[in-house]
């Protein structure tokens, strides 16, 4: 079967972002927004009592202002991912972000409100059988409404913030859209690819002179423009670090942890666990760069495709990918399988490989229309498969919460990795075992191991750096070749010195650090893969039927906390390191597997 490589948005809002129906549905937010504001000045929880149906009614009014907002913002975003031209995809983004002040500015003030009523009274209102699905929340809610500021003071911060962090946030966006990066051709002629074209070429292709021509010109491209990076990022966490000092959070990593529902103890316990075993990559790194052709990996070479003998490197049209995400989805549950294949007849994928593209992946959900939209640079590798099937899980994820309160839809960024990383596990799974030579295998089998390295040394080398520069920036902003010596050093230190070249620039290449709505954008990815290596282990236990379970599981992502899940639906204590040494040791089965064929 044929699928469009790029994404239907017509059906969400009709002409782009001139849209008429979407300027009408901006106008409509406005109002209801507006009236959402003025049902919240007007609540008195004492006069609603006994049964809070205003208190309720202002929940549902809460959730028609969240969708509207989340609708026509990640439409204006989808927009200008597929064209960084798209100058009114700025303007419009800009508008969403006024409203979107406002809107915190209210739910701020209900909060308070909710924070302001006796232990008796809240414990009344959670008996309501309205409200007993939404409990967890509610209790969350109350929690943080604890450590809010007054109410003039803090509508002050929402209404900086379009100014301040957030504006930083788009300042990134600006530059990065203007980068381009030259690369050579065989026939002396000058390409000027995008990040992600650029990217690809740089990590997958299997040319060594390729990717080291690539990897220079894309660290010479992000040097041009450091110095306005280093700006961007010090006074993004400058004001970041200001918010946090107003509302006495003294710990850096209290608010990351805090929204993904986390304790510390458990994110100890993952990278003390990682640590111990990072060592027994070693022989993998050895053997990898020896089948390069090279005494040690340089930064370009960890993810390059190992090729040996005759074997040729992978190559799938995107109608290929899809029918084999398609099939190993459905031997894991047919549900999976149908809504995969769903997305891709309907077009919510924008995979096309040309210029003028912003880099990286994501799925986003639209929820007043029920659907999702993935976008990525598919260039036919198998890492792009695997990126592929991976944002299908993070859509698959949405999906089955869809007929969820809106409260309950809210997960984190580590339980939604996990849905993603599910996903893609299978099928990188999958491509190994149904390897039809050694040569194959060792390929595939690389990309595998692949994954796992990201998880352990680059995702940790991030979270050093991250942590690093968030102690330094307390005490003066950085310039950019501190922020150089901090990712070099952070990089060196996560993967033991194991490499002969690193990436001193990645702080400004990385998006990830330049997220306004949430730092340490890193340590999620790496719990997302451990725990769903753990559900994976069960599913292969338990056949197609756990598919039932699974969701079931994914269902209960935004309603209770990480350890809660783990433990409910797993049996497992993630504070212990037995969980994450059990997960680590299925992968270094794997790079056994890599050493013995590679022998």
């Amino acid at each position: 079967m044929t699928y469009s490589e790029t994404w239907d948005l017509e059906t969400i809002f009709a002409g782009g972002t001139t849209s008429a129906d979407l300027q009408e549905r901006m106008n409509q937010l406005k109002a209801e927004l507006a009236l959402f504001e003025q049902h919240v000045v007007a609540w008195d929880a004492q006069q609603d009592k006994p049964d809070y149906q205003q208190f309720a009614a202002l929940l549902a009014l809460k959730e028609t202002v969240t969708f509207g907002f989340r609708q026509c913002l990640n439409f204006v975003n989808c927009c200008a991912s597929a064209n960084v031209s798209d100058k009114n995809a700025t303007k419009l983004a800009g508008l969403l972000a006024s409203l979107n002040s406002e809107y915190l500015t209210a739910w701020t003030l209900l909060i308070k409100k909710i924070g302001g009523l006796s232990e008796s009274e809240f414990n009344q209102l959670l008996t309501s059988e309205q409200f007993e699905p939404i409990a967890f929340v509610l209790k969350e809610t109350r929690e943080k409404a604890q450590a809010l500021l007054n109410e003039p003071e803090e509508v002050l911060l929402n209404a900086l913030n379009i100014d301040g962090i957030h504006a930083w946030g788009e300042h990134y966006g600006r530059i990065v859209n203007l980068i381009q990066f030259p690369f050579k051709e065989a026939d002396g002629t000058i390409s000027y690819l995008s990040a992600g074209q650029a990217q690809n070429k740089m990590m997958d292709d299997p040319d060594a002179a390729v990717r080291e021509q690539m990897f220079e010109s894309w660290e010479a491209s992000w040097k041009a423009s450091a110095p306005l990076f280093a700006d961007t990022l010090n006074h993004l966490a400058g004001s970041r670090l200001t918010d946090y000092k107003a509302h006495g959070v003294e710990d850096y990593l209290e608010e990351p942890l805090s929204y993904n529902r986390m304790s510390k103890e458990t994110l100890d316990a993952m990278w003390e666990t990682i640590t111990k075993n990072k060592a027994a990559f070693k022989p993998f790194f050895d053997r990898k760069a020896s089948l390069l052709g090279k005494e040690k990996l340089a930064w370009q070479d960890v993810a390059a495709p190992v090729i040996v003998g005759d074997a040729t490197p992978q190559v799938y049209s995107f109608d290929e990918a899809a029918a084999f995400i398609i099939k190993q989805f459905g031997k894991f549950g047919d549900k999976m399988a149908q809504f995969a294949q769903s997305a891709f007849e309907k077009a919510w994928i924008e995979a096309e490989d040309r210029p003028g593209k912003r880099p990286g992946g994501y799925c986003t959900t639209f929820p007043e229309s029920g659907e999702s939209r993935i976008f990525m640079t598919f260039g036919g590798s198998p890492g792009n498969v695997s990126t592929l099937a991976h944002e299908l899980g993070h859509a698959f994820h949405g999906h089955v919460l869809r007929e969820l309160p809106a409260l309950n839809r809210d997960y984190a960024m580590n339980v939604a990795e996990t849905a993603s990383t599910f996903a893609e596990m299978i099928v990188a799974d999958a491509t190994v075992k149904e390897a039809t030579s050694t040569a194959e295998e060792i390929n595939l089998l690389d990309n595998k191991i692949e994954n796992a390295t990201t998880m352990f040394f680059n995702i940790h080398a991030r979270f050093i750096f991250e942590s690093n520069f968030y102690e330094e920036r307390k005490n003066g902003v950085l310039s950019e070749d501190q922020l150089c010596d901090l990712m070099e050093a952070a990089q060196k230190e996560s993967y033991l010195d194991m490499l002969s070249s690193y990436h001193p620039h990645f702080w400004a290449s990385k998006l990830h650090f330049y997220k306004t709505n949430l730092s340490f954008y890193n340590f999620p990815y790496t719990f997302g893969y451990l725990f769903s290596l753990g559900i994976y282990a069960r599913s292969l236990e338990e056949g197609k039927g756990f598919e039932e379970k699974y969701i079931a599981l994914l269902q209960d992502t935004a309603a209770m906390t990480t350890e809660e899940l783990a433990m409910k639906h797993l049996g497992v204590d993630l504070t212990k390191p037995d969980f994450w040494q059990a997960g680590i040791d299925l992968v270094l089965e794997d790079v056994a597997r890599f050493m013995a064929i590679t022998d």
